[in-house]
Parts: structure tokens; sequence; C-alpha cells
């Protein structure tokens, strides 16, 4: 009798639950079945959905529902604390799996290479992120003593770092956040927020949704000068293609001909501005450089020669994320991504790694929304399914799955469980009850692996 179809999966977020999903949905999971192990090497599921998307965003983290209905298959089990590169490794993988699918994803921060990206008071927005999504492995602090405070970045995590330096800390109390990060917000000194980016409005990559969201807030005013609103024959294609560039383009054109508000913090929308020195003085941010562009027709943009100095003593650089290289796999240093072709890995050789595979961010790259990953998933699914049909995976000498428990039981891992991310679920719930929110989020490592039994 044929065994089922034995495929690892590393990382468990939306990229990772949605090949999962792929395979489930595939014929090959009716005859003769599939057996999916979902590596991940925090102790709780859901990568970014948990450690990325901004706390008082619950309709983005909706789509754990989904991905919970996901998990609670019988032929998925999920391996948390378990660190490929470290815990494990491929050829550990390929010892138990026909197939291996990497969606390990992003979460550093892409370097900017401006003067003075060194300096104290300079930041990485994935950092800052971390810290107020309360992953485990960040410091519990956060220095928040800048009045003035500039991002860097037209995209929606610029707009997340933005608006949860510009709320107080109480607007965000009935979310998840932990207590570390509520008293670290409620001494956050941030009066003045500006958001910086080196094109106009037509080019943002702002969520309309995203971006209407930052004026619903009681204490933040957002603020656009007219004098930014500006569009080529480039800017007015894009807007004519793309509904969501047109909204955002509206809605930043709506907030520059109002009259301002006296809200408490200022919010600071400013285009057609890039950065090209962060000012110090004894190794401390206290300004920011920008050269003002002008729109070339085609969309984008040459700089004019003019300057300016901006009064912040803090600068957070959101201008993308950039994926941890993966040990035995081939690498693109440009990219941050392994090479791969349909999702296959491709060797320098240009020769398909055996039964190795790759699918979301580290595949393409950290662009597009959640659901992109979807397509991914299923192109790598269908591809690892051909290379099956065709006989092209090899074969694991040990596909049982005990074997899998054993061998992390030998090397003395302390891993969590699916049933175990419910213990956990239940007990940041219970935090939560007393003061009417839905959950408080739990950080310490050693605290998630002890409520979730590992």
């Amino acid at each position: 009798m044929p065994r089922p179809l034995r495929v690892a999966i590393v990382g468990s977020g939306p990229a990772g639950i949605y090949a999962a999903d792929a395979l489930l949905k595939s014929s090959v999971a009716a005859d003769p079945g599939v057996s999916i192990d979902i590596f991940e090497r925090m102790p709780a599921p859901f990568g970014l959905i948990r450690y990325g998307v901004a706390p008082d965003h619950p309709r983005i983290k909706g789509i754990i529902t989904a991905l919970h209905q996901v998990l609670d298959k019988p032929q998925i089990r999920l391996f948390g604390n378990v660190d490929y590169g470290t815990d494990i490794h491929l050829d550990d993988l390929r010892a138990f799996y026909d197939g291996v699918i990497f969606a390990t994803g992003a979460t550093a921060d892409r370097a900017l290479s401006v003067p003075g990206i060194e300096l104290d008071g300079s930041y990485g927005a994935a950092d800052f992120v971390s810290w107020y999504d309360g992953h485990p492995d960040v410091p519990r602090t956060w220095p928040l003593e800048a009045e003035k405070v500039a991002v860097l970045g037209v995209g929606n995590v610029a707009l997340d770092v933005a608006r949860i330096l510009a709320k107080t800390a109480d607007e965000l109390l009935p979310t998840e956040i932990p207590p570390n990060v509520h008293e670290g917000l409620k001494a956050n000194k941030a009066v003045e927020i500006h958001v910086f980016g080196r094109r106009g409005p037509a080019q943002a990559k702002f969520s309309p949704m995203e971006l209407r969201e930052l004026d619903h807030s009681p204490t933040i005013e957002v603020i656009v000068d007219p004098e930014d609103i500006d569009y080529d024959d480039g800017s007015i294609a894009t807007r004519r293609g793309n509904k969501q560039a047109d909204m955002v383009a509206k809605t930043l054109e709506n907030w520059a001909i109002r009259d301002a508000g006296d809200r408490p913090h200022k919010l600071f929308l400013h285009f057609f501005e890039s950065p090209v020195e962060i000012l110090g003085e004894d190794g401390r941010v206290v300004g920011l450089r920008t050269e003002r562009t002008a729109l070339d027709g085609t969309g984008n943009v040459k700089g004019t020669g003019e300057f300016k100095d901006w009064d912040v003593s803090a600068v957070y650089r959101a201008v993308g994320y950039l994926s941890d290289k993966l040990p035995k796999l081939p690498w693109d240093i440009g990219s941050g991504t392994v090479p791969d072709q349909g999702g296959r890995v491709v060797q320098e050789t240009g020769e398909h790694l055996s039964s190795t595979y790759v699918t979301g961010w580290i595949r393409r790259g950290p662009v597009g929304l959640i659901g992109h990953t979807k397509g991914d998933a299923n192109e790598t699914v269908a591809n690892l399914l051909e290379d099956h049909a065709a006989g092209r995976l090899q074969t694991p000498g040990a596909p049982a799955p005990e074997a899998v428990d054993a061998f992390l039981g030998e090397r003395g891992i302390r891993f969590t469980t699916w049933d175990g991310w419910y213990r956990l679920d239940a007990a940041e719930k219970a935090l939560g009850e007393p003061q009417g929110r839905e959950r408080v989020k739990i950080v310490e490592r050693e605290d998630m692996l002890r409520e979730s039994g590992a």
C-alpha cells in the first residue's frame, strides 16, 4: 500500500500555510494522501500576522481565522520553536520528507545607504515593529524620547510606524499589546511625525484603507502640503490604470485642501523629498537633510539641487524588509531571495536542487499584500506535485512521522505543537478578559513554551 506524500514546510506564516492548503486540495491528498509537517522558529504560528501586523489592525489579523482552519486539518502537524539551520538542517529534512518547501518570509530591515544611518536615534522599522508586536527575541524597552520624528518610506509599514508613534498609549490599550509595550508607549514624547517619500502621491505604496485609517484617531492631525500634490503624464497614467493608486491620490488631495485642525499630534505626509543625510551631533540624530525632487514626465523623479534640513531627533527607515539567508540554499544577494523557477530552487549550475522549493517573500521578495502569496503557493505546489508524478522527488530514508518526533527528542529540542497553540491562545485570552480585552500577548519565550506545554 503506497504511503502518503511527506512534505516539510519551513515557516508558518501565510505563505507556508497557503502551501499546505494547496497540498491538501490536490488530487494527491485524496490518493495516496499527504502528510505535512510545518516547522516554525517561533513558539507560536502565523509569522508576520502575529509579529508584523500592527496591533490596532484586527481586520488584517482576522486572516488568522482562515489560516486556523487549515492548521486544524489532521494531515498537518506543527513543530514550533524549531529553528532551521540551528535545530534542524536540510540533510535532516531530506531524511524524513519527499519534498521541502521554504516559506520563511522576511523579517529584517533592508539597508539604506545614507550618511548618518548608524547614529544613535536612527532605527529600522522592522525592529520597532517587532518591539511593539511583542516579539520574544528583541529588547523589552524602546527609546521614545524624541518629540519630532522622521519616518522614511511611503508603504504600509511606514504608516504603521507613524501611526503607532502618533497615537497615545491608551488608544492602543484595547488591543493585544503586552504590558511592557503599553508602559513604553506611555513614555512616548513624540508629538510631531514626518513621513517622507521621494516621489509623488501617485507613486505612494499605501493601501487606501490603511491611509484613511490614519485620520480616524482623535489625537492625530494628518497634514499634507498642497505643493506636494503634483502629477506628470506617467503619474496620470498610473492613476488611470490602478484604482488603488487613484484612491490614495484622492485621499491625499482632500487632506491637502482642508483647513488644519487642532488635534494634539501632527502627522505630516511629505512627498518629493529624498533623504540624503541623517544629521548628527555627539553620535546622536539631530536632524534629517532631504533634497527636493521633481517629476520627470514618466512618474519617476530627479533631484533639483534644493536641500532642506528638518528638525527631528529620531529617524525610522521603512524602506522594505529583507530575508535572512538560508543555510545550504543558493542565494541572490541583490534581491535577498532564493533563486527559483516556478518555486523550484535553482542552483548556480541552473539545475533544480532536488525536492527543494520556495514560496512567499523568500521567493519573490517582500512585495505585495498577504493575499498575493496564495498564487505563489499554488504555483510552487503544482510544480512539486508535477515532480512527484514524474518520479523526480528523492526518497526519504525515514518517512514515518514518528521519526521526526524521535529526532527532535534525541536533540533535546523543546518544540510546541498545534494543540500547544490552543493552550497558549487560551492563556492570552485569559489575560485579556479581566480588562475587557480580546487577549494580552505573552512575550517571553520561556513563558510561551510553558503555556504551550512544551
